[in-house]
């Protein structure tokens, strides 16, 4: 019998009473065991059904076009990309969704998927569930191998994969065994329990930005110049409303009550939230097309009233610092949007002296964040307040400048963000968070907009391409004596965090190494491309590229090991920086660089036999280090929180810092837990909204775990010292909770304290601590010279890998990743945040380079699958910083940085040739081999 029944079924009148027909059908199918019957035109994406129709949101949505695999379902057993499949197609089937693998409770993949911490942010986590379950119905025992080829159509871009086939491969053993280990009091550092928001992660409940838009919210498309730059009219805009049924209108910037110009940077804010009159880059919001969700599912906007010109446009820095080019800005000559600059001693002096000297220049590009989320949310208007439910990255920040826009006070915008599904700097920008507002505020209605890949991926901020040069110095014994540095960082049409890069690249661009004369500048330059902004390292990862494989020439020439070259100038505990601070304690680069003394020489002698026997590739072995200041750069960067103990005996914590997959609910809550000492399984989590929990400020710069961190260790003692100061005891005693009451014990003396008995405050309190902790810095000079940081990490990678002479294709062997965290908090989730972030420096080093107008899907943008991630060893090196909540340091940026640059250093171990356009894919390989060749 048919499961497809046809109808005409009536959409809601526009507001003219026109009504929208949309061709329908009675379509029949089993979902996670049930039977469903649904009325959807036949030709509806299946994975729009079931998000929409259903509400079955573990399925998600990042490409619609079959690249990210996010949307994998199961359809009589076998994995599906429900963006490709039809409701007609779904007909008579059996579809499995996440919701469906589990009956009550986890399934043992689930759990497994818990206890190897493969689940980060999570978006991807349900597609990667479904196929891999379908993978051990079949063959409970899979290898890597197996595991690989079963996985390999979904993207993952927080974990580096190597988690995710852990789990997979160790499923079976977690039949039946579900213990998350919340460790007791006391434990709670330096143990790894499941990450306290990890079962939503698994089961496919967690919300991210388009998980809950409400039933009757309006859909809201976005009008977008299709050019670099461009003047553009409108032409009669109420007519066309009128002409497509559905419409509630169209929004521009004659529309924005407040003022039309919002920014990180309060001083450089300089964007726009709809261009006025011309765009200045190509995917620039221009208008807003509200109406209801079934007339625009079909909205065609190729007959939208407006009127281009476009004008002369230029991409490159050079060319917008060329003679006559127009500015961009007006108020920024020579389109130069700032410079950062730091210099000590005499460089060039130092260069003169040196008895070995290296020169070098490299390019890098635009790098995409790609994460599986594209930008999405809801906003909607309680009483006079508007609130805005979306992924982001600095929820207060997003107040602030939404508030702006929209000419609300601050009080009356709220912030509650939602998941997010990876960020990596991009989400810290406004992007929708103003649009959304501005529809609901002028309709009335909740206002829900989700992004297009293309359109995230077209208007969204980028990595700053680079053009770098650097001439470094050595002695005849091998002390680097001076360095040069110079960059300009496309920074695009507006400012983001153009500055940020601007000013850190200078203080890092030494590495962590002792150099005593040095000077570098780095440079913002505008031009009609993508806006560049954060991503992982704010142009740090770009800087090391250039003076990490400038040390292994400078080495070559010294005739040293690479790797003890860098030993001998590495700074150490009473070094001097270039910015001229003395680092008293915690600098653990030596102790990562030894750590890998081992691992060096069997690597240099695995190559060295392999490099004997083949001919036709050969391998390399490359080595770079990193540090990384955390937090701001010699600017204010507080966070605070608050915590409080219930009537009832539960430890409220209230959580503003974003957890964005790195773990910062879970870390954060640790410390707190060990801070105050009670068990962490007591702990309940209120996470950021700006109406209820304290700023913790942006998740950005490797800071949450430093300074929100030390708020939270410093909010938990201030709590414990309350409790004991009421109980009138020492700071000796223990603290026990026995339901709603606490224990306390000091010696042999015991003190019980009823909690219910006691008063409560107005968010049910009996005891509340709240606590500020912003990181002693001072501000850099005229030279740059100053404390920009309070606490720096250090690391340091072996790249191993195999290079076709003739094909100029690389094979990674293995990563070797030691770094100094200072205390691991949780060192599963420590892992985890190092092989993610060794994957996108893969991706950097060999493959990811975005095009405008060329690379704007997941198809033609090339990230790492699960088959281009190689086993990774990890090395936790702990070296306190007393700064930091109880030694530790941040983590999350400086992970990616020495990647790239220890796989270039490889590349040319083995070919003899270093790629000076980044990334280095076999096209630029082999032509780098072939002009080696030509000049033999």
């Amino acid at each position: 019998m048919s499961q497809v029944r046809h109808e005409i079924k009536e959409a809601p009148s526009d507001p003219d009473g026109i009504k929208v027909g949309v061709e329908r059908a009675g379509i029949a199918f089993t979902v996670n065991g049930a039977a469903i019957s649904v009325n959807v035109p036949p030709l509806r994406r299946l994975s729009s059904v079931l998000r929409d129709e259903l509400r079955l949101t573990g399925t998600k949505v990042g490409c619609d076009a079959g690249d990210c695999g996010a949307c994998t379902v199961l359809v009589d057993g076998d994995p599906v990309c429900a963006c490709l499949m039809s409701a007609a197609s779904a007909a008579g089937t059996a579809v499995t969704t996440v919701e469906g693998l589990a009956n009550g409770r986890l399934s043992a993949l689930q759990a497994s998927f818990l206890d190897h911490g493969a689940a980060q942010c999570g978006i991807c986590t349900p597609a990667l569930l479904v196929a891999a379950t379908a993978l051990l119905d079949t063959k409970a025992s899979p290898t890597e191998a197996e595991v690989q080829d079963a996985l390999g159509g979904i993207l993952c871009r927080c974990t580096g994969y190597r988690k995710i086939i852990a789990a997979v491969m160790d499923a079976s053993r977690h039949a039946g065994n579900l213990d998350f280990r919340l460790p007791l009091s006391g434990h709670a550092i330096g143990s790894s329990p499941v990450r306290l928001d990890g079962v939503p992660k698994v089961t496919g409940d967690e919300k991210f930005g388009g998980d809950s838009f409400p039933a009757d919210a309006l859909a809201v498309l976005v009008v977008r110049s299709p050019h670099y730059h461009a003047r553009f009219d409108f032409g009669d805009l109420d007519g066309w409303v009128k002409k497509h049924p559905g419409l509630a209108g169209v929004f521009t910037a004659a529309d924005v009550p407040g003022k039309n110009c919002f920014g990180v940077i309060g001083p450089f804010a300089d964007q726009p939230a709809l261009a006025e009159g011309f765009s200045r880059l190509r995917g620039e919001a221009v208008a807003l097309v509200a109406g209801e969700r079934e007339a625009m599912l079909d909205l065609d906007l190729s007959d939208f009233p407006i009127r281009w010109t476009e004008l002369p446009h230029f991409l490159l820095p050079s060319e917008a610092q060329g003679d006559g080019a127009a500015l961009i800005h007006e108020s920024r000559p020579a389109n130069l949007l700032t410079k950062g600059f730091v210099e000590r001693g005499n460089p060039e002096a130092a260069l003169a002296d040196a008895a070995f000297t290296v020169f070098g220049a490299i390019d890098t590009s635009y790098v995409e964040h790609a994460y599986i989320e594209p930008e999405a949310g809801y906003a909607y208007m309680d009483g006079d307040t508007l609130v805005v439910v979306a992924c982001t990255q600095a929820p207060y920040m997003d107040r602030d400048e939404t508030a702006k826009v929209l000419g609300l006070a601050v009080d009356k915008v709220r912030i509650v963000p939602t998941a997010t599904g990876g960020g990596f700097g991009s989400k810290l920008d406004v992007s929708l968070q103003p649009l959304i507002g501005l529809v609901a505020m002028k309709t009335g209605r909740p206002a829900a907009l989700a992004y297009t890949r293309n359109e995230s991926m077209m208007s969204t901020t980028k990595r700053h391409p680079s053009e770098m040069k650097a001439t470094i110095g050595a002695d005849a014994g091998g002390h680097v004596t001076g360095m040069v540095f110079s960059g300009d960082f496309n920074t695009g049409a507006y400012a983001s965090w153009g500055p940020t890069v601007a000013n850190r690249v200078p203080v890092h661009a030494s590495g962590p190494y002792a150099t005593p004369n040095y000077r570098a500048e780095g440079r913002a330059i505008h031009t009609h491309g993508p806006i560049s902004g954060a991503f992982r390292g704010f142009g740090v990862p770009q800087a090391t590229i250039m003076q990490e494989t400038l040390y292994d020439e400078l080495a070559g020439k010294l005739g040293m090991d690479r790797l003890e070259f860098r030993l001998k100038n590495c700074l150490r505990n009473g070094s001097e920086t270039v910015t001229g601070q003395r680092l008293d304690s915690g600098v653990g680069i030596a102790e990562c660089l030894e750590s890998l003394r081992p691992h060096w020489a069997r690597a240099i002698a695995d190559s060295e036999t392999f490099n004997a026997a083949n001919d036709a590739s050969k391998r390399g072995v490359g080595v770079a280090s990193c540090w990384y200041g955390c937090g701001n750069t010699s600017l204010p960067n507080p966070s605070t929180i608050r915590v409080g103990v219930s009537a009832s005996g539960d430890i409220i914590l209230h959580q503003g810092a974003v957890d964005i997959g790195q773990g910062s609910n879970t870390v954060i809550t640790q410390i707190c837990a060990d801070a105050l000492g009670l068990p962490l399984e007591r702990f309940r989590l209120k996470s950021a909204d700006t109406a209820i929990t304290p700023d913790a400020g942006k998740t950005s710069a490797s800071r949450q775990t430093f300074v929100t961190g030390k708020a939270a260790e410093k909010a938990g003692r201030a709590l414990r010292e309350k409790i004991l100061r009421f109980a009138n005891v020492s700071e000796n005693a223990s603290l026990r909770l026995d339901g709603s009451a606490i224990l306390i014990r000091e010696g042999e003396a015991a003190r019980r304290i009823d909690l219910a008995a006691l008063d409560v405050d107005a968010e049910g309190f009996v005891f509340r601590a709240e606590e500020t902790y912003d990181p002693p810095t001072l501000p850099l000079d005229a030279k740059g010279q100053g404390k920009p940081y309070a606490v720096y990490g250090y690391g340091a990678q072996i790249a191993e890998l195999e290079v076709d002479l003739k094909l100029g294709t690389v094979k990674l062997i293995k990563i070797t990743a030691a770094h100094d965290v200072g205390k691991a908090i949780n060192p599963l989730l420590v892992e985890g945040q190092i092989e993610g972030g060794i994957a996108q420096g893969i991706g950097m080093a060999l493959m990811e380079e975005y095009i405008p107008g060329r690379t704007e899907n997941l198809h033609d943008y090339l990230i790492p699958t699960i088959g281009d991630v190689p086993p990774i060893e990890t090395i936790l090196v702990e070296v306190p910083d007393p700064e930091g909540p109880f030694g530790a340091k941040g983590l999350g940026e400086h992970v990616l940085i020495p990647t790239a640059p220890a796989i270039l250093n490889a590349i040319r171990h083995a070919t003899g040739v270093l790629v000076t356009k980044i990334p280095a894919t076999p096209t630029r390989i082999r032509a780098a081999i072939r002009d080696k060749e030509a000049r033999a």
